[in-house]
């Protein structure tokens, strides 16, 4: 992405940079109704959105892609600017840009979210911007709630249904030897070493049976089949496959 100098057909080499003077005067152009001026306002914050999306690099998109978006984030910006408020435009449109791509990345995840919590995480997050703004602190998630009449666990399922996924191989921490990664904090119920031992134990016990009764024992506790389908599969009764699983299972107890 770094590298690519060509995005959507716009040599970004030699994309044009304004002045806060110049912006100024263009955007004064525009609300007096001179259309031309977003013209050049849009190309002339180009550079913006280009540095924008190298937030974004590592996450798999195609950088034309994002381009597209973050332009998208942009032209609001220049549409919904004020003048008058004493405030640089970069200073408005990054996080415009910014979360035009955010909303881009999460309708488009692998993760499919239904409409209805990602309307109640959206809503929920412009509640959220909201009280930050009147109170100057973060709001609990029962005081966005609150807002949103609904209950408070819809809005915890919302905003976590939103989140992006992490991969397990994620950095987390390097001090310069092998980093720690995102797995590496994960426990996992399935590969504990007493299960790896119980395992270990069972396949040895196993070695101790015949061939007819290792193969009733797995068609039975490996691929749940009854003594019926086993005694149809390999051609003797239910009864003698009855018998021969007694006897193995016997057999595994007293290795086990």
């Amino acid at each position: 992405m770094i590298n690519k100098v060509e995005i959507c057909g716009v040599n970004t080499s030699k994309l044009p940079v304004l002045k806060n003077e110049e912006m100024r005067k263009l955007f004064t152009q525009l609300q007096s109704g001179q259309t031309e001026a977003r013209e050049t306002l849009i190309k002339g914050n180009l550079r913006l959105v280009l540095s924008v999306i190298q937030r974004f690099s590592n996450r798999g998109e195609f950088v034309d892609d994002l381009f597209q978006v973050g332009c998208i984030g942009l032209i609001k910006a220049i549409d919904n600017f004020d003048l008058s408020q004493n405030v640089r435009f970069s200073t408005y449109a990054v996080p415009m840009v910014i979360g035009e791509i955010r909303r881009y990345l999460r309708d488009n995840n692998a993760v499919r979210v239904s409409r209805s919590l990602r309307d109640i995480a959206y809503k929920a997050l412009q509640v959220r911007e909201k009280l930050v703004s009147d109170n100057a602190a973060e709001p609990t998630v029962t005081q966005i709630a609150e807002q949103l009449e609904v209950p408070r666990e819809e809005v915890v399922f919302a905003l976590d249904a939103i989140q992006e996924p992490v991969s397990l191989f994620e950095p987390i921490y390097n001090d310069g030897g092998d980093p720690i990664l995102v797995m590496d904090q994960i426990s996992d119920d399935k590969n504990s070493d007493d299960l790896w031992l119980e395992e270990i134990t069972i396949g040895e016990a196993m070695k101790k049976l015949n061939d007819r009764e290792k193969h009733i024992v797995s068609l039975r506790f490996f691929h749940g089949k009854t003594q019926m389908e086993v005694a149809d599969e390999i051609g003797i009764s239910q009864a003698q496959v009855s018998r021969l699983e007694k006897a193995a299972l016997k057999t595994l107890k007293k290795f086990i």
